[in-house]
């Protein structure tokens, strides 16, 4: 599978710093505990989406890609609450850049379903 000028690949890694530098801002006390898992979420999404490029199958392919959109929403969920919580540093443009992610990833699971159906 094609890894150079792939932009999928870019824009999970750039978001993954982009999350590196968010949870750094967010605070060690216990209110702020959920930067963990901002940060396993957020990064986790990049990963999935790199081990499938390397996948064994079409169908490995897709279970990546589906993990990935999985881990998205998950970090929609706690970028959200950390938006809607009093005084929190702002996620920014993570909302968005994880919005272009996830639409990307859809149109991609689509695609390889589809080009699954056909091969079978």
């Amino acid at each position: 599978m094609k890894t150079e000028n792939n932009p999928i690949l870019e824009k999970s890694f750039k978001f993954s710093l982009e999350i590196l530098e968010f949870t750094t801002a967010l605070n060690a006390g216990s209110r702020y505990e959920i930067r963990g898992q901002i940060l396993r979420s957020g990064t986790s999404i990049g990963a999935n989406i790199h081990e499938g490029q390397r996948s064994e199958s079409r169908a490995d392919f897709i279970h990546k890609k589906k993990l990935a959109h999985k881990e998205c929403i998950e970090t929609e969920y706690w970028l959200k609450l950390c938006r809607e919580s009093p005084n929190p540093p702002s996620p920014k443009e993570l909302p968005q850049s994880l919005n272009e992610i996830s639409r990307l990833l859809n149109s991609i699971i689509s695609t390889a379903k589809k080009n699954q159906n056909r091969v079978k």
